[in-house]
């Protein structure tokens, strides 16, 4: 069957299918599944079971989304579209789960040396933070690393909220100054 026959064809069928035709609509059915088969296995070669799986998710999104058709545009050109989509989605989906199938022994180097590296880090901030007055230190540990309010960490410390909001922001620039100087 030429293109522009399975166009002629296969636009016939539907238009009568929408115009109540259960007989044409089941035979636009059959021949759209060939239709999309053949469509979908040129471009999926080998992944035979993939193509039966499309043809059946496109059949459905057709038959879901018929309303949408124009009867005056290419059927064809509309069926293609949405095989097109189906495959696209059909390939991320793949690829997602290849990526979730990559064995992670190569990573597990990568996950010690993080991990080893946060503790530095802590052990590191906790240094630096003792070397700083309760009225800074408390400040910066409950607001920025507890992540209570400024209000929450002012009712803890017994300080006011201006105390909490200049003792964060004296002890953060006592902070960076002692790690430029250590950096030098």
């Amino acid at each position: 069957m030429a293109k522009s026959e399975a166009e002629v064809v296969l636009h016939d069928l539907f238009v009568r299918g929408l115009a109540g035709d259960a007989q044409a609509y089941r035979a636009f059915l059959q021949k759209l599944s060939a239709h999309l088969r053949a469509f979908l296995g040129r471009r999926l070669f080998g992944w035979p079971d993939e193509v039966e799986d499309l043809v059946q998710e496109c059949l459905l999104a057709m038959h879901n989304q018929r309303h949408t058709y124009q009867s005056d545009q290419p059927l064809t050109a509309w069926v293609h579209a949405i095989a097109r989509y189906k495959m696209i989605d059909l390939l991320r989906a793949k690829a997602s789960r290849e990526a979730l199938n990559d064995p992670l022994e190569d990573d597990l180097a990568v996950f010690a040396e993080s991990a080893t590296e946060a503790s530095d880090a802590r052990r590191d901030l906790a240094g630096l933070l003792d070397t700083l007055p309760d009225r800074h230190r408390l400040p910066i540990v409950h607001v920025k690393l507890e992540g209570l309010s400024v209000a929450e960490a002012a009712r803890l410390t017994g300080m006011s909220e201006s105390a909490v909001k200049v003792g964060i922001h004296r002890g953060l620039k006592a902070l960076a100054l002692k790690i430029g100087k250590s950096s030098s």
